[in-house]
């Protein structure tokens, strides 16, 4: 792979030496109600040169490991299919090489191209997922493919007691339904999360983060905010908790910029970016 021209800071070694990729998947045709999460990869991107590369919250400095940014995938407008597949590609390329896909999107559809792909390489893959909405509807306006459906088609994949549900505070009355059969949901906050080693152990991992479940107060620039959610510290501390799992793959979904033009929901991704990836780098580290 090549390397990114212009990469989130500190991530500019080489393919074949980092453990961790990061990609973009800048798609956004689903989404419902405010448009605009297609430029958050480039945003995050951009913007990160205004933080340092150092987390006092850890003492971990992004230069001292070697994390590669291929950039973002090339994505064509309209019908998800197509894109899926190139996500699911794209991400099977960064397994294979036994390497930790860190996607940046994108709506949250995206997630289930690369939920696909980590599915391939590791069985008994479970979801964990921080977000403000369910995603659990069978279908959204007649399509199954949808940002309000892709927990339900991870599901159908993975199986739905493999789907750990945190922050959810949002859905139709049937997505709350179901899931109190059939996922493993956690309402409103993320305070559960201590107790995930117990229900998921040993098994792979794969963590998605829909930055929605933050209150809008601290993170307007989403497309679906939704009051009553957690602030930065509480998702970084939940971070310590599931980065203490076999994670195997990760996302970060649903900034839109343009909604928060004082740029601190950007600011804000940023600093969750680098903190994510400094609690993921170390396990996946080539030396």
């Amino acid at each position: 792979m090549n390397s990114n021209v212009h990469t989130f800071i500190g991530c500019d070694a080489p393919f074949d030496e980092s453990g961790i990729v990061i990609f973009g998947a800048p798609y956004d045709s689903t989404t419902s109600y405010r448009p605009g999460a297609r430029f958050g990869p480039p945003s995050i991107r951009n913007e990160s040169f205004g933080i340092e590369t150092y987390s006092p919250y850890i003492d971990k400095d992004i230069t001292d490991y070697k994390i590669f940014d291929a950039g973002d995938i090339e994505l064509p407008f309209g019908a998800p299919e197509p894109v899926l597949d190139m996500i699911e590609d794209f991400a099977a390329k960064v397994i294979s090489a036994k390497k930790l896909p860190l996607m940046l999107g994108g709506e949250h559809l995206v997630t289930l191209g690369a939920v696909r792909a980590a599915a391939k390489a590791y069985d008994g893959l479970h979801v964990i997922q921080f977000d403000a909405h369910a995603d659990l509807r069978d279908d959204y306006l007649g399509s199954r493919l949808s940002h309000a459906t892709v927990m339900r088609r991870c599901g159908e994949l993975l199986g739905y007691r493999n789907i750990h549900q945190f922050g959810i505070r949002s859905g139709d009355r049937e997505e709350f339904a179901f899931a109190g059969h059939n996922t493993d949901m956690h309402r409103f906050n993320l305070s559960d999360i201590s107790g995930i080693e117990e229900r998921i152990g040993s098994a792979p991992v794969y963590l998605t983060i829909d930055l929605d479940v933050l209150d809008p107060s601290c993170f307007p620039g989403t497309g679906t905010p939704e009051a009553g959610g957690v602030d930065f510290c509480a998702l970084v501390n939940a971070l310590d908790a599931v980065c203490s799992l076999n994670v195997v793959a990760a996302d970060m979904t649903e900034l839109s910029p343009m909604y928060d033009m004082s740029g601190a929901s950007t600011a804000l991704a940023c600093k969750l970016t680098r903190e994510l990836l400094l609690r993921l780098v170390k396990k996946h580290e080539l030396n």
